[in-house]
């Protein structure tokens, strides 16, 4: 699905002009009709604004059905179940680390998660 066309269609479908989005949003019409007609790929902030000109919800600019979004099942949640690093040895241990990296530089940071993508990588096989 092209982004452009979802948002054309849903103006289209809302009697709105590419002016009516210009006032609404503050960004050019001229920068619409180039999104409508796929020559630019808007960043999320500029999405957020077209949703909010359109009053509809962000999600409706990548969903292609029809009908509301089916919730996925998703395995629950038990309360009394304690997460690890919630408490005790653990959650010194995870402060402890997320304090270490938090001193890192963002090079030794990558050095070091892809240093455990690959343990972890060599461990599932």
């Amino acid at each position: 699905m092209l982004i452009g066309h979802k948002l054309k269609e849903l103006r289209v479908a809302k009697n709105l002009s590419q002016g009516d989005i210009e006032e609404r949003t503050g960004l050019l019409r001229c920068y619409t009709s180039r999104v409508e007609n796929g020559h630019i790929i808007p960043a999320v902030e500029t999405l957020e604004k077209y949703a909010r000109a359109l009053e509809v919800p962000l999600y409706k600019l990548f969903y292609d059905g029809k009908g509301p979004i089916k919730k996925p099942n998703l395995p629950a949640f038990k309360h009394d179940e304690a997460l690890w690093g919630a408490k005790g040895k653990d959650h010194r241990e995870l402060r402890l680390f997320a304090e270490s990296l938090s001193r890192m530089n963002e090079k030794k940071r990558k050095l070091l998660l892809a240093m455990a993508q690959k343990m972890a990588g060599a461990n599932s096989r």
